[in-house]
């Protein structure tokens, strides 16, 4: 019986187009991330204790608006709650925020998304759907309405036109629909418009507009259930990220750790580079680098500030530095092999911070420190990359001014 599972899965996975190797490497690529992730003290106690409250995705809450929504429309009064089923089975049943009468053939509903202890933008957020009956039998339209993005550009796996909503939410949505109007299908169609109020402004804090979807959030989800601070969903991110830059023909990528290095680094390059080119990686930067090769990227420009840089000069094999302060050790031997005074070395030693070293290096006038943490990287990033990758690392200063850099010649 086992065998025959494993038949079973090997051909599921051909026809995938995957082959055992390939799953076993991304498999390694996310092992990579996870050791890369840094979260804060407190969250990494949660997680330790298997405290995390999970969530629900943008997905499920659209789901659950249209059900409620639907399930108004039929029977002609509202519901409180609503028990929708997930992708792998399960159900979940979730609040309904409120329905109103949109006209004789209309209603509409709002789920209040929560997504537990995940710092999810979209967290509180009213997720509305609008359901009426249309005159062609067993049809469902699905589609999106104020405040859910627009396609713009290709690479996302969505059409080019069509509102943001991946596959798994249409699936989950059209299941509701047929299970609370099997009966009224046979004769009439769903109409079913996904509109969050204040999605416009939301997208704006999200990577939506460099993806070019224009307009509002999308409505995500693969499980239907929101992990907090989940590698899988970073990892996801980065990889639909580079996934749109390769569609758009674009074979240099800067890497940046958040938004101000990213802002530095637009300054830096101005109008060279396009918008979707500049993809904030976080923590993961040898993971973004090993599919900036998957996905054959020419160049990738790390650009970041001292402290990011530290770590990842250092090298996440050293694990004891994993969700910890940079080993000013690590800096006071780069500082050595700068030719500091042993006064100097001394300092840094007792140094608080990286910023802190970075001072007392300009105090000194300690030459190429930063040049050769810069090196380091790149060292680092070569590894993982194999050497297939072009590399080129910048460091900011804290105003923006560029103090360090390394690219092989």
């Amino acid at each position: 019986m086992v065998i025959q599972y494993y038949c079973i899965w090997k051909m599921i996975l051909m026809a995938l187009g995957k082959s055992e190797n390939e799953d076993e490497a991304q498999k390694e690529d996310l092992k990579l991330a996870e050791q890369e992730q840094e979260l804060p003290a407190e969250v990494e106690e949660k997680r330790k204790k298997g405290i995390l409250k999970p969530g629900y995705t943008t997905g499920t809450s659209a789901t659950a608006a249209t059900k409620a929504a639907l399930s108004a429309l039929i029977i002609g009064r509202t519901v409180d709650s609503i028990t929708v089923s997930l992708p792998k089975g399960e159900s979940v049943k979730l609040k309904v925020a409120w329905t109103k009468i949109e006209g004789s053939n209309s209603y509409t509903s709002a789920v209040v998304k929560n997504a537990g202890d995940d710092p999810d933008i979209t967290h509180g957020a009213e997720i509305c759907s609008t359901v009426s009956f249309i005159n062609l039998a067993d049809k469902i339209i699905i589609d999106g309405d104020k405040g859910v993005g627009r396609v713009t550009k290709p690479g996302l796996g969505l059409e080019i036109g069509k509102a943001a909503i991946n596959p798994t939410p249409i699936k989950m949505i059209e299941q509701a629909v047929r299970e609370v109007a099997s009966e009224q299908l046979k004769d009439h169609g769903v109409k079913v418009a996904i509109s969050v109020p204040n999605g416009e402004e939301l997208a704006k804090k999200t990577d939506n507009p460099r993806l070019g979807i224009i307009g509002g959030i999308s409505i995500l989800g693969t499980t239907g259930i929101v992990l907090p601070y989940s590698t899988a969903s970073f990892a996801a991110s980065i990889r639909q990220s580079l996934d749109v830059a390769v569609a758009m023909n674009t074979d240099i990528v800067v890497l940046t750790t958040g938004g101000r290095s990213e802002d530095f680094a637009k300054e830096l390059f101005g109008k060279s580079l396009p918008d979707h080119s500049f993809i904030q990686m976080g923590d993961f930067a040898g993971y973004a680098i090993k599919q900036c090769v998957n996905k054959k990227i020419h160049k990738a420009i790390i650009a970041a500030f001292v402290g990011k840089l530290t770590k990842m000069a250092m090298g996440i094999k050293q694990t004891h530095v994993r969700g910890s302060h940079v080993s000013m050790e690590f800096m006071a031997k780069v500082a050595a092999e700068c030719n500091s005074s042993s006064s100097v070395v001394e300092e840094i030693r007792k140094a608080n911070t990286a910023r802190h070293v970075s001072e007392i290096i300009n105090k000194n006038s300690i030459s190429g420190f930063f040049d050769m943490i810069c090196k380091k990287v790149y060292e680092q990033m070569c590894e993982h990359s194999k050497a297939e990758l072009q590399v080129e690392v910048i460091m900011f200063e804290f105003d923006g001014n560029v103090c360090g850099k390394y690219a092989k010649n």
